[in-house]
């Protein structure tokens, strides 16, 4: 199975579109990292079961990804930015900081960073 990591990325971009069931146990293995064994008896099932589950839902998200590519847009898109704002940082040295294109670049730097939690 691909790292945690990534999983848990596409959970976040696709998880809505797995069953409230799937949803839960997904939530449980890759946010809470809770155990196969907990899980099921949370679940009142079997650990295979639940082994069952997430192996199914890891090949959904794996499949949703590869049709919509939400993730990797959106790891492209995150880099784009980041370069954009070391453009930026350069324009920026040419004014003065009172200047108003001064401001005016931190004010679109502030807006492109703040939805990328950089």
């Amino acid at each position: 199975m691909e790292d945690r990591f990534t999983i848990s990325l596409l959970f976040d971009f696709y998880g809505e579109l797995l069953t409230e069931k799937q949803l839960n146990i997904m939530n449980l293995y890759y946010n809470e990292d809770l155990s196969l064994v907990e899980i099921a008896e949370i679940n009142e099932t079997s650990r295979q079961a639940i082994y069952d589950t997430i192996k199914t839902c890891y090949k959904l998200l794996m499949n949703y990804e590869s049709k919509l590519r939400l993730l990797e847009k959106s790891l492209e898109l995150s880099e784009n930015i980041k370069e954009i704002c070391i453009k930026l940082d350069k324009v920026e040295k040419n004014f003065d900081s009172t200047e108003e294109s001064y401001i005016e670049i931190n004010n679109i730097k502030g807006i492109l960073l703040k939805d990328i939690n950089i």
